[in-house]
């Protein structure tokens, strides 16, 4: 969604039917995940993708009849047990579309709210009616508690008062997936399914220490869609001219900043600062955190010295464990850039639970299902 915003947002203002197709469900290997969107206008044009090509021209023709009046309606496809669900995807898994319009002004007021939640950076969850005892394509936009009202009804007070409270717990977790509901919200029944889509704000990345490294791996943290920091206490070096493509440049002792600012489980924090009298008690502060990833560069010799220090510092075995150090996947990278994409990697790698080995030269799935425990 977040990546075609401003386009669905520019429709919504300026009065342009669209339909949407979003996958609520995988099956096996496919190339997106629950969540991805494809629009359709009514000028024909096309934004987005559910799958990289493969069912996109079939889900136009599908987005094409609910904007000229057909329901809501869940598709699939892909191949399971040698049967084929409408057009093929090339990686052999299936996929389910859920493919509703947006021709009323209503229906576009709603969805508008929505997306300036998202685009102000708002924890929000959409809930969707898929199947079963109540009207496809129904929809509830839920909040965290206290943060504002749950607007929409998927049909019933109970069935809105159940999908509210297990949407919290989802968004809470930056889960999203299909739950399965009684026709007036009881639990362990099978009657209503619900496509729970959360938005969470995006993942921050913290990088310290303002070098070319760090301008390159702020580069490629914003095109992974992190929201950037780069901080340094060199004022001659934390400019904005330095680093165009970052969402803040603080100029700051880096422990003192990380002290202050917020952190949570799906931080990357990137420590480039290359000095014992930053390092130390920056990883220090660093360690404290549920960041997901510690990542420090520097040579085999420098981190062993790091490691005594911060043992001297009363680090513990399991805070060093913690430390992805020297940083980034053996690429054999040698540039700034190069040097990124392999943080970038190794990043990824921890996000996902990869192996960080040539595909080639492993079987089973090539799409993780999901990465390792979350530390929520």
């Amino acid at each position: 969604m977040r990546d075609i915003l401003p386009d669905l947002r520019a429709r919504c203002a300026d009065g342009v039917p669209f339909a949407l197709a979003t996958v609520v469900a995988v099956h096996g290997s496919a190339p997106r995940d629950p969540g991805a969107v494809m629009a359709v206008d009514a000028a024909g044009a096309v934004l987005g993708s559910v799958s990289g090509g493969c069912v996109e021209s079939d889900l136009y023709e599908a987005a094409r009849e609910v904007l000229a009046g057909a329901p809501p309606r869940v598709v699939a496809y892909g191949i399971s047990d040698d049967e084929a669900f409408g057009a093929g995807l090339t990686c052999g898994g299936t996929i389910e579309v859920l493919v509703r319009a947006y021709a009323t002004g209503a229906e576009r007021d709603g969805l508008a709210a929505l997306l300036e939640l998202i685009a102000a950076g708002r924890p929000v969850a959409e809930a969707t009616v898929l199947s079963g005892a109540a009207e496809t394509g129904a929809r509830l936009v839920v909040r965290p508690a206290g943060a504002g009202p749950t607007t929409g009804t998927l049909g019933s007070e109970g069935l809105d008062a159940a999908v509210t409270d297990d949407a919290r717990g989802l968004l809470a977790q930056g889960r999203t997936g299909v739950q399965r509901y009684g026709a007036l919200g009881q639990r362990r029944m099978q009657e209503v399914a619900v496509f729970v889509r959360t938005y969470a704000p995006p993942p921050r990345m913290l990088v310290f220490g303002a070098i070319d490294h760090a301008a390159a791996t702020a580069r490629i943290g914003a095109f992974l869609g992190y929201r950037v920091t780069v901080c340094d206490a060199r004022p001659a070096f934390a400019t904005r001219e330095r680093f165009p493509t970052a969402d803040e440049v603080v100029r700051a002792w880096p422990h003192t900043y990380l002290e202050s600012t917020e952190v949570d489980a799906r931080t990357a924090i990137c420590v480039l600062t290359h000095d014992p009298r930053f390092d130390v008690p920056l990883l220090v502060a660093a360690l404290r955190t549920p960041a997901a990833y510690i990542g420090v560069m520097g040579s085999r010799r420098t981190h062993h010295d790091r490691l005594a220090r911060l043992r001297a510092a009363g680090v513990d075995e399991a805070g060093l464990a913690r430390l992805a150090s020297p940083v980034g996947l053996d690429l054999g990278a040698r540039t700034p850039e190069e040097t990124a994409v392999s943080i970038a990697a190794e990043i990824i790698q921890h996000r996902w639970g990869g192996t960080g080995r040539p595909l080639g030269e492993l079987t089973g799935a090539i799409h993780h299902p999901g990465g390792p425990a979350p530390p929520r």
